[in-house]
């Protein structure tokens, strides 16, 4: 029988191979010999666990922050008035033009008297008339000529035609339309030769000094603002006036909850104009803050926003912290101690209470 050469070779290798197990040595990884012998993982795991991990710490300190409330809102003049006729008649006259600027008392519009100056004459002569009847009635009955009855009616007759003259001439008055207010003329007015009924409108006055710049503050904020609080106010325009706090409503618009505002801008050249949007700025109490990057907040176990810091037994313990603002070198905070230690890296990989190695950084004063 003839016996495959492979089978043989086969049979060499596995004999060798155990031979060189039997006579070796077994080596178990992370075990060696001697000084130089490496040791195990969970070794190496525990003698790390005995130090302290560093971590880099930056020292702060409060400084003192002027907040500032920003206010989006509109402004609005101080009085826009609709001057409307008070009778029915044609315009024949307009002194004044769209755009110019009035004083209270200009005549905007007059309209077509037709016959209120003859009604005025004529009561005028009535009056007279009663006057005449009053003054023989009384002399009679002082003389004892007629009854005193007489003479009331005719008091009663001289009020009546003192009343008709006074409304024939209010009448007569009322075809003159005069500005109530100062300002300047808004477009569009009555035309000449228009028929304005009472009630019409001859023309619009707006007063636009001062201006108003009013807008809606939170129910947050609201408690930050006073009476007189100055303000300073920019518009869309490019204009930037200054002005103080007038106005703070009482209540809350049901719907937004937010409160009303209004602050009050000198305007004597009138380069403010009703309706522009504006951005009112409202200086707020100063208050102690941090200022720092954004980079160094995290979170504890609880989900709460702060920062961790080392205490003075070089102890990690966290701080929640309210972010008040952010500029473009950082983020205010509040929250923290007048002075404080925060980890600035490694703040991810320690917990509350561990003792760790700080290295502190010179922390840069912001002016």
């Amino acid at each position: 029988m003839r016996v495959n050469f492979s089978y043989i070779l086969a049979a060499c290798v596995t004999v060798g191979i155990g031979l060189w197990m039997a006579n070796g040595k077994t080596v178990i990884g992370g075990v060696g010999d001697g000084e130089n012998a490496v040791p195990a993982v969970a070794d190496r795991v525990a003698e790390e666990d005995k130090g302290t991990f560093r971590v880099k710490v930056k020292r702060l300190v409060a400084e003192d922050r002027q907040a500032m409330l920003e206010v989006r809102g509109r402004t609005e003049a101080e009085a826009k008035v609709a001057v409307r006729s008070e009778t029915t008649d044609d315009v024949v006259k307009r002194p004044a033009r769209e755009g110019a600027r009035v004083s209270a008392g200009d005549i905007l519009c007059e309209l077509d008297k037709g016959t209120r100056e003859a009604r005025v004459l004529e009561a005028k002569a009535g009056l007279a008339q009663a006057e005449l009847d009053h003054s023989a009635a009384t002399q009679l009955a002082n003389k004892g000529f007629t009854a005193q009855t007489r003479a009331a009616a005719t008091q009663a007759q001289l009020d009546a035609a003192t009343a008709r003259v006074k409304e024939a001439e209010l009448e007569l008055a009322r075809t003159i339309i005069r500005s109530p207010i100062d300002g300047v003329i808004e477009s569009p007015m009555a035309e000449v030769g228009a028929q304005l009924n009472s009630g019409g409108i001859c023309a619009t006055v707006v007063n636009s000094d001062p201006m108003i710049a009013i807008g809606q503050v939170s129910e947050l904020n609201v408690g930050q603002i006073s009476r007189d609080m100055p303000a300073e106010v920019d518009l869309v325009t490019g204009e930037t006036l200054k002005g103080t706090v007038r106005y703070i409503s009482p209540s809350a618009d049901p719907d937004t909850r937010t409160f009303r505002v209004e602050v009050e801008l000198p305007n004597p050249d009138g380069k403010a104009r009703d309706g522009v949007t504006a951005v009112t700025r409202l200086p707020l109490p100063v208050e102690k803050a941090h200022k720092i990057t954004p980079a160094i907040l995290t979170l504890n176990d609880e989900g709460q926003v702060g920062v961790r810091a080392v205490d003075a037994d070089s102890k990690s313990v966290f701080y929640p912290v309210k972010v008040l603002g952010g500029e473009n070198d950082g983020l205010w905070v509040g929250g923290l101690p007048e002075t404080v230690s925060v980890i600035v890296v490694g703040q991810e990989y320690v917990g509350d209470g561990e003792i760790v190695e700080p290295v502190f950084e010179t922390a840069e004063v912001t002016q």
